[in-house]
């Protein structure tokens, strides 16, 4: 059974709740800080300078997005830590933005840019190099979507030719033609490169079932941070599932457990009307329901996207981070 069907609504982002008053916005969805901030919002946050933000669009198949831009690592081993200090020396990615995202750029400076994602609003920092040129969106706009988990891009429509990247699913690119080879379908990229037709789907096609997505992204690896086919987390996982069945929804998991859906329940216990695609939360942790008993979720026990019953997963995840605290409905 095909898991794309048709022209599907696309539902608006749900952000959380405004904060309590006199509590500055989260960071993490407004671009601030002391030095400089996005011009909208000016009169709500202090800031030095306001800008306005520059368009633009990420050309690498996967742009790591950090919080703080990463510094040169030292030349010589830094100094022993104590046991005690916490966080790694050189801390991974925040999350991930695809192939063909459009972000708002606020600040180009020595190989990084503070960017805002326009999809779900997250702030941060990624290579300048990951970035078409300042001002300048490609000339193509995007038309098509990547459905596969992976696809190849090939340098012409022969599968036999050498691939010149590697997309993942949902990144985003402008298709000029369609062209037969050999009885494979290819779709023509502006540049003549290639990419099997079969793995893409117009920008105006969803998954029926986003659990069915979630179940097509099995095995893939775990990995802080990540938000592609190449390597997911958690929230990683809910919402890229979510994106490709045409709901967008925000990155981290505190951010889906405040804004995703309905609450069915806010208890350790599972609740009796659980279906498939609920959500469960844990702190700092969520997984989707693929029925009543069973999840799939990106985790560190096995380090991949795996299915597990759900008592299970809870009996483990209790022993180390507590019970579950929330399950939603999206």
């Amino acid at each position: 059974m095909p898991i794309y069907a048709g022209k599907t609504r696309q539902s608006a982002l749900a952000l959380p709740a405004d904060p309590a008053a006199g509590q500055p916005p989260d960071p993490r969805l407004k671009a601030y800080r002391r030095d400089l901030a996005d011009k909208s919002l000016q009169g709500s946050v202090e800031a030095q300078n306001f800008v306005q933000g520059v368009q633009a669009r990420i050309i690498a198949p996967v742009a790591d997005m950090y919080r703080q831009a990463p510094q040169k690592r030292q030349k010589q081993p830094p100094k022993r830590r104590e046991a005690s200090q916490a966080g790694p020396l050189h801390p991974g990615a925040a999350t991930q933005l695809l192939y063909g995202a459009d972000v708002t750029v606020f600040e180009r400076c020595r190989g990084y840019a503070w960017v805002q994602a326009e999809a779900d609003s997250y702030v941060g920092y990624v290579r300048e190099s990951d970035l078409s040129g300042a001002g300048a969106l490609p000339a193509a706009a995007p038309s098509h979507r990547v459905t596969a988990a992976r696809s190849f891009v090939y340098s012409e429509a022969d599968l036999r030719a050498a691939p010149t990247q590697i997309l993942s699913m949902g990144s985003v690119l402008s298709i000029s033609a369609e062209k037969e080879h050999r009885g494979t379908r290819y779709a023509l990229l502006p540049s003549g490169e290639a990419m099997i037709a079969a793995h893409l789907q117009e920008l105006n096609y969803y998954a029926k079932d986003y659990v069915s997505v979630a179940e097509n992204l099995l095995h893939t690896p775990y990995l802080w941070g990540g938000a592609s086919a190449f390597g997911l987390d958690c929230s990683g996982l809910v919402q890229l599932s979510l994106h490709m069945s045409g709901r967008q929804v925000l990155r981290d998991s505190d951010m889906q457990a405040a804004s995703i859906g309905a609450v069915l329940a806010d208890s350790s216990d599972p609740p009796a009307q659980l279906q498939r695609g609920d959500l469960v939360f844990w702190r700092g942790h969520v997984a989707i329901l693929c029925d009543k008993r069973h999840i799939i979720h990106a985790n560190g026990a096995s380090m991949t996207v795996r299915i597990e019953p759900l008592d299970h997963a809870i009996e483990r995840i209790a022993q180390l981070y507590g019970k579950p605290v929330l399950y939603r409905r999206p």
